[in-house]
């Protein structure tokens, strides 16, 4: 009894959850239609809650969003909730994905162990925000050269001329936000107490 009332009360969000999701990405019913091939009143229906969700309903919808099923259904946790993200390994650098969506805001957090050599730098479409969790990060930004430190952060349009890695020998630690261009960070943070 207990287990059917939970089904029902996670069937119940969905309706709600698709519209949030929906709303969030800035499409309409119609384009929502066109992109997965349901009908605009099937949409409507499920959104409103007056159609039961169904994996052939949803499976397209979460394609459409690019986002996990687990994200429409709003599936409690089960088991282990820990993200196992496989590292990618160029070099000295590795990367540990921390999003899990292809396209739009990417994180990774980087450990470059690589020694200090001359900057190269490049410029590509997009918008990063760089933030030092341990040693030292060289950033070369149009012309500028700053070392940050544990603590410290950085945010740059990647069409401006740029590069960054360890500031000596000592491998530095930091983790990197990516978007597309336009999409920007915006951090809040404290102002430093007593002056400095």
């Amino acid at each position: 009894m207990d287990e059917d009332r939970a089904l029902d009360d996670v069937l119940t969000e969905v309706g709600p959850r698709l519209r949030r999701i929906r709303k969030e990405r800035g499409a309409t019913l119609g384009d929502l239609s066109a992109a997965t091939g349901i009908s605009v009143s099937t949409l409507s229906r499920l959104e409103s809650g007056r159609r039961r969700p169904s994996l052939e309903l949803l499976l397209p919808i979460a394609r459409a969003h690019q986002v996990p099923l687990d994200d429409l259904v709003g599936a409690p946790p089960v088991g282990d909730p820990r993200v196992r993200a496989k590292p990618i390994v160029r070099g000295a650098k590795t990367m540990v994905p921390l999003t899990r969506q292809p396209g739009g805001l990417q994180a990774y957090k980087v450990v470059d162990r690589g020694s200090a050599c001359p900057p190269e730098p490049r410029i590509h479409e997009g918008y990063e925000w760089l933030y030092v969790l341990a040693g030292r990060l060289r950033l070369v930004l149009a012309g500028n050269d700053v070392v940050l430190g544990a603590g410290e952060a950085a945010e740059f349009d990647t069409r401006l001329p740029h590069w960054f890695g360890p500031a000596g020998d000592a491998p530095v630690e930091y983790l990197s936000l990516f978007g597309p261009q336009g999409e920007r960070m915006h951090v809040r943070a404290r102002p430093r107490s007593g002056g400095s």
